[in-house]
C-alpha cells in the first residue's frame, strides 16, 4: 500500500554549504542546526515557494536528513530521521528515494548531478532555499 505521507529528503551537506555562515568551522553544529530547523517542516510541511510542489506544503511530511563525512555522527530527533551515508551522500539520497517508489518524494538539494539522478525515480526537487531561506 502506498504511504500517503510525503517524503522530504534533505541533502545535508549541500544545504548546509549553501549559506556561507562559517559552517566549515563546525560541520556537526551546522548540521544539527539544520536538523533542528527541519522539525517544524515535519508537522507543517515545506514553506510555500515558487518551486515547492503544493503537496509538500501541508504537513505532516516525513523528513529524512542524509548526513555524511564529519557530520556522520549527527543523530535524529523527533520529526527528523537522520540517515548516515557510509560512502557518497548522493548515493545514499538516491537509495532513500528509490526505496519509496509509490510515494510522493521531494529532494532538497542544489546538486545538479543528484537532481538528474532522482528525477527519473519520480522525485521532485527544490533548492536549499526551500528549507533554509
Amino acid at each position: 500500500m502506498e504511504n500517503p505521507v510525503p517524503l522530504v529528503v534533505v541533502d545535508s551537506a549541500n544545504v548546509v554549504g549553501a549559506v556561507p555562515d562559517g559552517w566549515w568551522r563546525d560541520r556537526v553544529g551546522a548540521t544539527e542546526r539544520l536538523r533542528d530547523s527541519l522539525v517544524a517542516v515535519a508537522s507543517t510541511g515545506v514553506p510555500a515557494g515558487a518551486s515547492v510542489p503544493e503537496w509538500a506544503c501541508a504537513g505532516p511530511v516525513e523528513v529524512v536528513l542524509v548526513v555524511e563525512g564529519a557530520a556522520g555522527g549527527v543523530v535524529g530527533v523527533e520529526g527528523v530521521r537522520v540517515v548516515r551515508a557510509v560512502g557518497s551522500g548522493d548515493d545514499r539520497v538516491v537509495d532513500v528515494v528509490a526505496a519509496e517508489p509509490g510515494r510522493r518524494r521531494l529532494v532538497v538539494t542544489a546538486d545538479r548531478g543528484l537532481r538528474a539522478r532522482v528525477r527519473p525515480l519520480g522525485a521532485e526537487v527544490v533548492g536549499p532555499r526551500a528549507v533554509r531561506p
